[in-house]
């Protein structure tokens, strides 16, 4: 595929954005940025939700782990589903009684102001560095295929496609991301149906024989009790599968953002519904691609493994209109997530951290926040470069992605403790507690197996959450 047209289709797909974002335009306001005014329609955020909740990452790598992983993903999305419920039935009733516009602000009335704002700080790093490594990935295949052949530089390229991310949220904040997400999942899903399609044809799959070459393919195999020391084992991954849900979507504020611009309670619990069965069926669609593509390279003789399966084939051998819809449902998938991502730190930062609510007026409070804005930009922009030029060894990043995602092990802690127990803590002790968490939980991940023959996968993070609730037990205050 001519990088010229590459370009033209990118071009295309922002200006598409940006003219959905002029429609959703209204009055100025942090109401309006911050909560969309309580105004959203449930099934729009539900669809929206599936484009943010599936990065450029999954877009490429859950076809890619089929190969040596086969279907065991779908055990971590069976466990989502116990998450989802969990985020429906426990946490939302919460959040939505306190009215609130950050999710961490609850650590504050129940705990105090260092819990609060040591939850905060763990959600901007973690979301920080994640999303930027996400965004990484995706501009390195989009350099490599189309503005290396441009002679366009690699800074160039990631300021300009952060920037038009900017341009179409900075005003309207998360009311423009509810529509601009279901834009980009529909492309997402409608980039994987097509490639499943042609992949089909090319195979000589049809209706009739399609379902049982899936189900009799020993790629689908999709459940693993035999070795409890894997880390594909079914409970370790269904389990993991569950806490991942509740952490990075339930205590996350950029997931939870979406949900609390419902218009009730019975609203955001219905999106809660209908995302948990939509996303499950899209995580199965992924597979199934998996092993297409999977079966494609091994009877054509490609040697195309793990990640650079699905943009290899894409893009050398499956024709153009494969191509096309490679690159649409990955920048689809890529920017339906960054985009949520932005206007969530703009959001924590500016009510978690800088109090914008409790100490300007209404009018300095929106000049606040809209600095806040482009300075988040600019940190996704300097944060990706740095990725690329100062950090040369993407092990190195990938250790840095995975260490975001230990952040997360403390907000789970809290917030169970919180939930769960009437305790009150020595406030000024959370911060110590969690970096504590973080740091034991980093080194058994890399010794474990050498101490005691067990390899912690993606369960790694209730280890970690379980650390940070002792540790807070140790903090309760005695009674007087």
């Amino acid at each position: 595929m001519q990088p010229h047209l590459i370009l033209l289709l990118i071009a295309a797909y922002f200006g598409l954005l940006i003219i959905v974002s002029l429609f959703t335009k209204t009055v100025d306001s942090n109401e309006v940025f911050f909560k969309a005014k309580k105004n959203s329609p449930w099934y729009v955020v539900a669809f929206g939700m599936i484009g943010a909740s599936l990065s450029g990452v999954t877009f490429i790598s859950v076809p890619g782990w089929v190969e040596s992983s086969q279907f065991s993903y779908m055990q971590v999305v069976l466990g989502y589903i116990v998450g989802y419920f969990v985020i429906a039935t426990v946490l939302l009733p919460l959040y939505y009684r306190l009215n609130l516009t950050t999710i961490y602000t609850y650590l504050e009335t129940r705990f105090g102001t260092y819990s609060y704002k040591t939850g905060a700080w763990y959600f901007l790093i973690s979301r920080t560095i994640g999303a930027s490594f996400r965004l990484f990935l995706v501009a390195n295949v989009l350099q490599l295929l189309v503005f290396d052949a441009l002679n366009i530089d690699y800074w160039i390229t990631v300021s300009l496609t952060i920037f038009l991310i900017w341009v179409y949220t900075f005003k309207s904040g998360i009311k423009t991301i509810i529509w601009t997400d279901t834009l980009q999942t529909f492309f997402m899903l409608i980039s994987v149906g097509v490639c499943i399609v042609i992949l089909s044809d090319d195979l000589g799959l049809n209706g009739s024989n399609f379902v049982n070459f899936i189900s009799s393919n020993s790629l689908s195999k999709t459940f693993f009790f035999e070795d409890v020391s894997s880390v594909n084992y079914f409970w370790k991954q269904f389990l993991s599968g569950a806490f991942i849900a509740i952490v990075m979507t339930g205590l996350d504020q950029d997931m939870m953002q979406k949900n609390l611009t419902c218009r009730s309670l019975k609203d955001a619990q219905k999106n809660m519904f209908w995302f948990t069965i939509v996303l499950t069926i899209v995580n199965l669609f992924f597979l199934i691609l998996g092993v297409l593509l999977t079966t494609y390279a091994q009877q054509n003789g490609i040697d195309a493994h793990k990640d650079a399966l699905f943009p290899t084939l894409a893009n050398g051998y499956l024709g153009t209109t494969v191509a096309i819809f490679f690159i649409l449902g990955l920048i689809a998938a890529a920017y339906s997530s960054a985009d949520s991502a932005l206007t969530a730190l703009t959001t924590s930062f500016s009510i978690d951290i800088l109090d914008i609510e409790k100490r300007f007026t209404e009018v300095k409070q929106i000049a606040v926040r809209k600095k806040i804005h482009i300075l988040f930009t600019l940190v996704f922009i300097v944060v990706i470069i740095s990725f690329r030029y100062l950090i040369a060894d993407e092990s190195v990043i990938a250790k840095l992605f995975k260490f975001a995602g230990f952040t997360y092990g403390p907000l789970l802690g809290l917030f169970a403790f919180g939930l769960f127990t009437k305790f009150n803590i020595r406030d000024k002790l959370v911060p110590v507690i969690s970096i504590l968490s973080v740091v034991i939980s980093i080194v058994m991940n890399n010794n474990s197996k050498l101490w005691f023959g067990y390899e912690f996968g993606f369960e790694i993070l209730i280890f970690n959450g379980l650390l940070t609730f002792i540790g807070l037990t140790l903090a309760v205050k005695k009674a007087s």
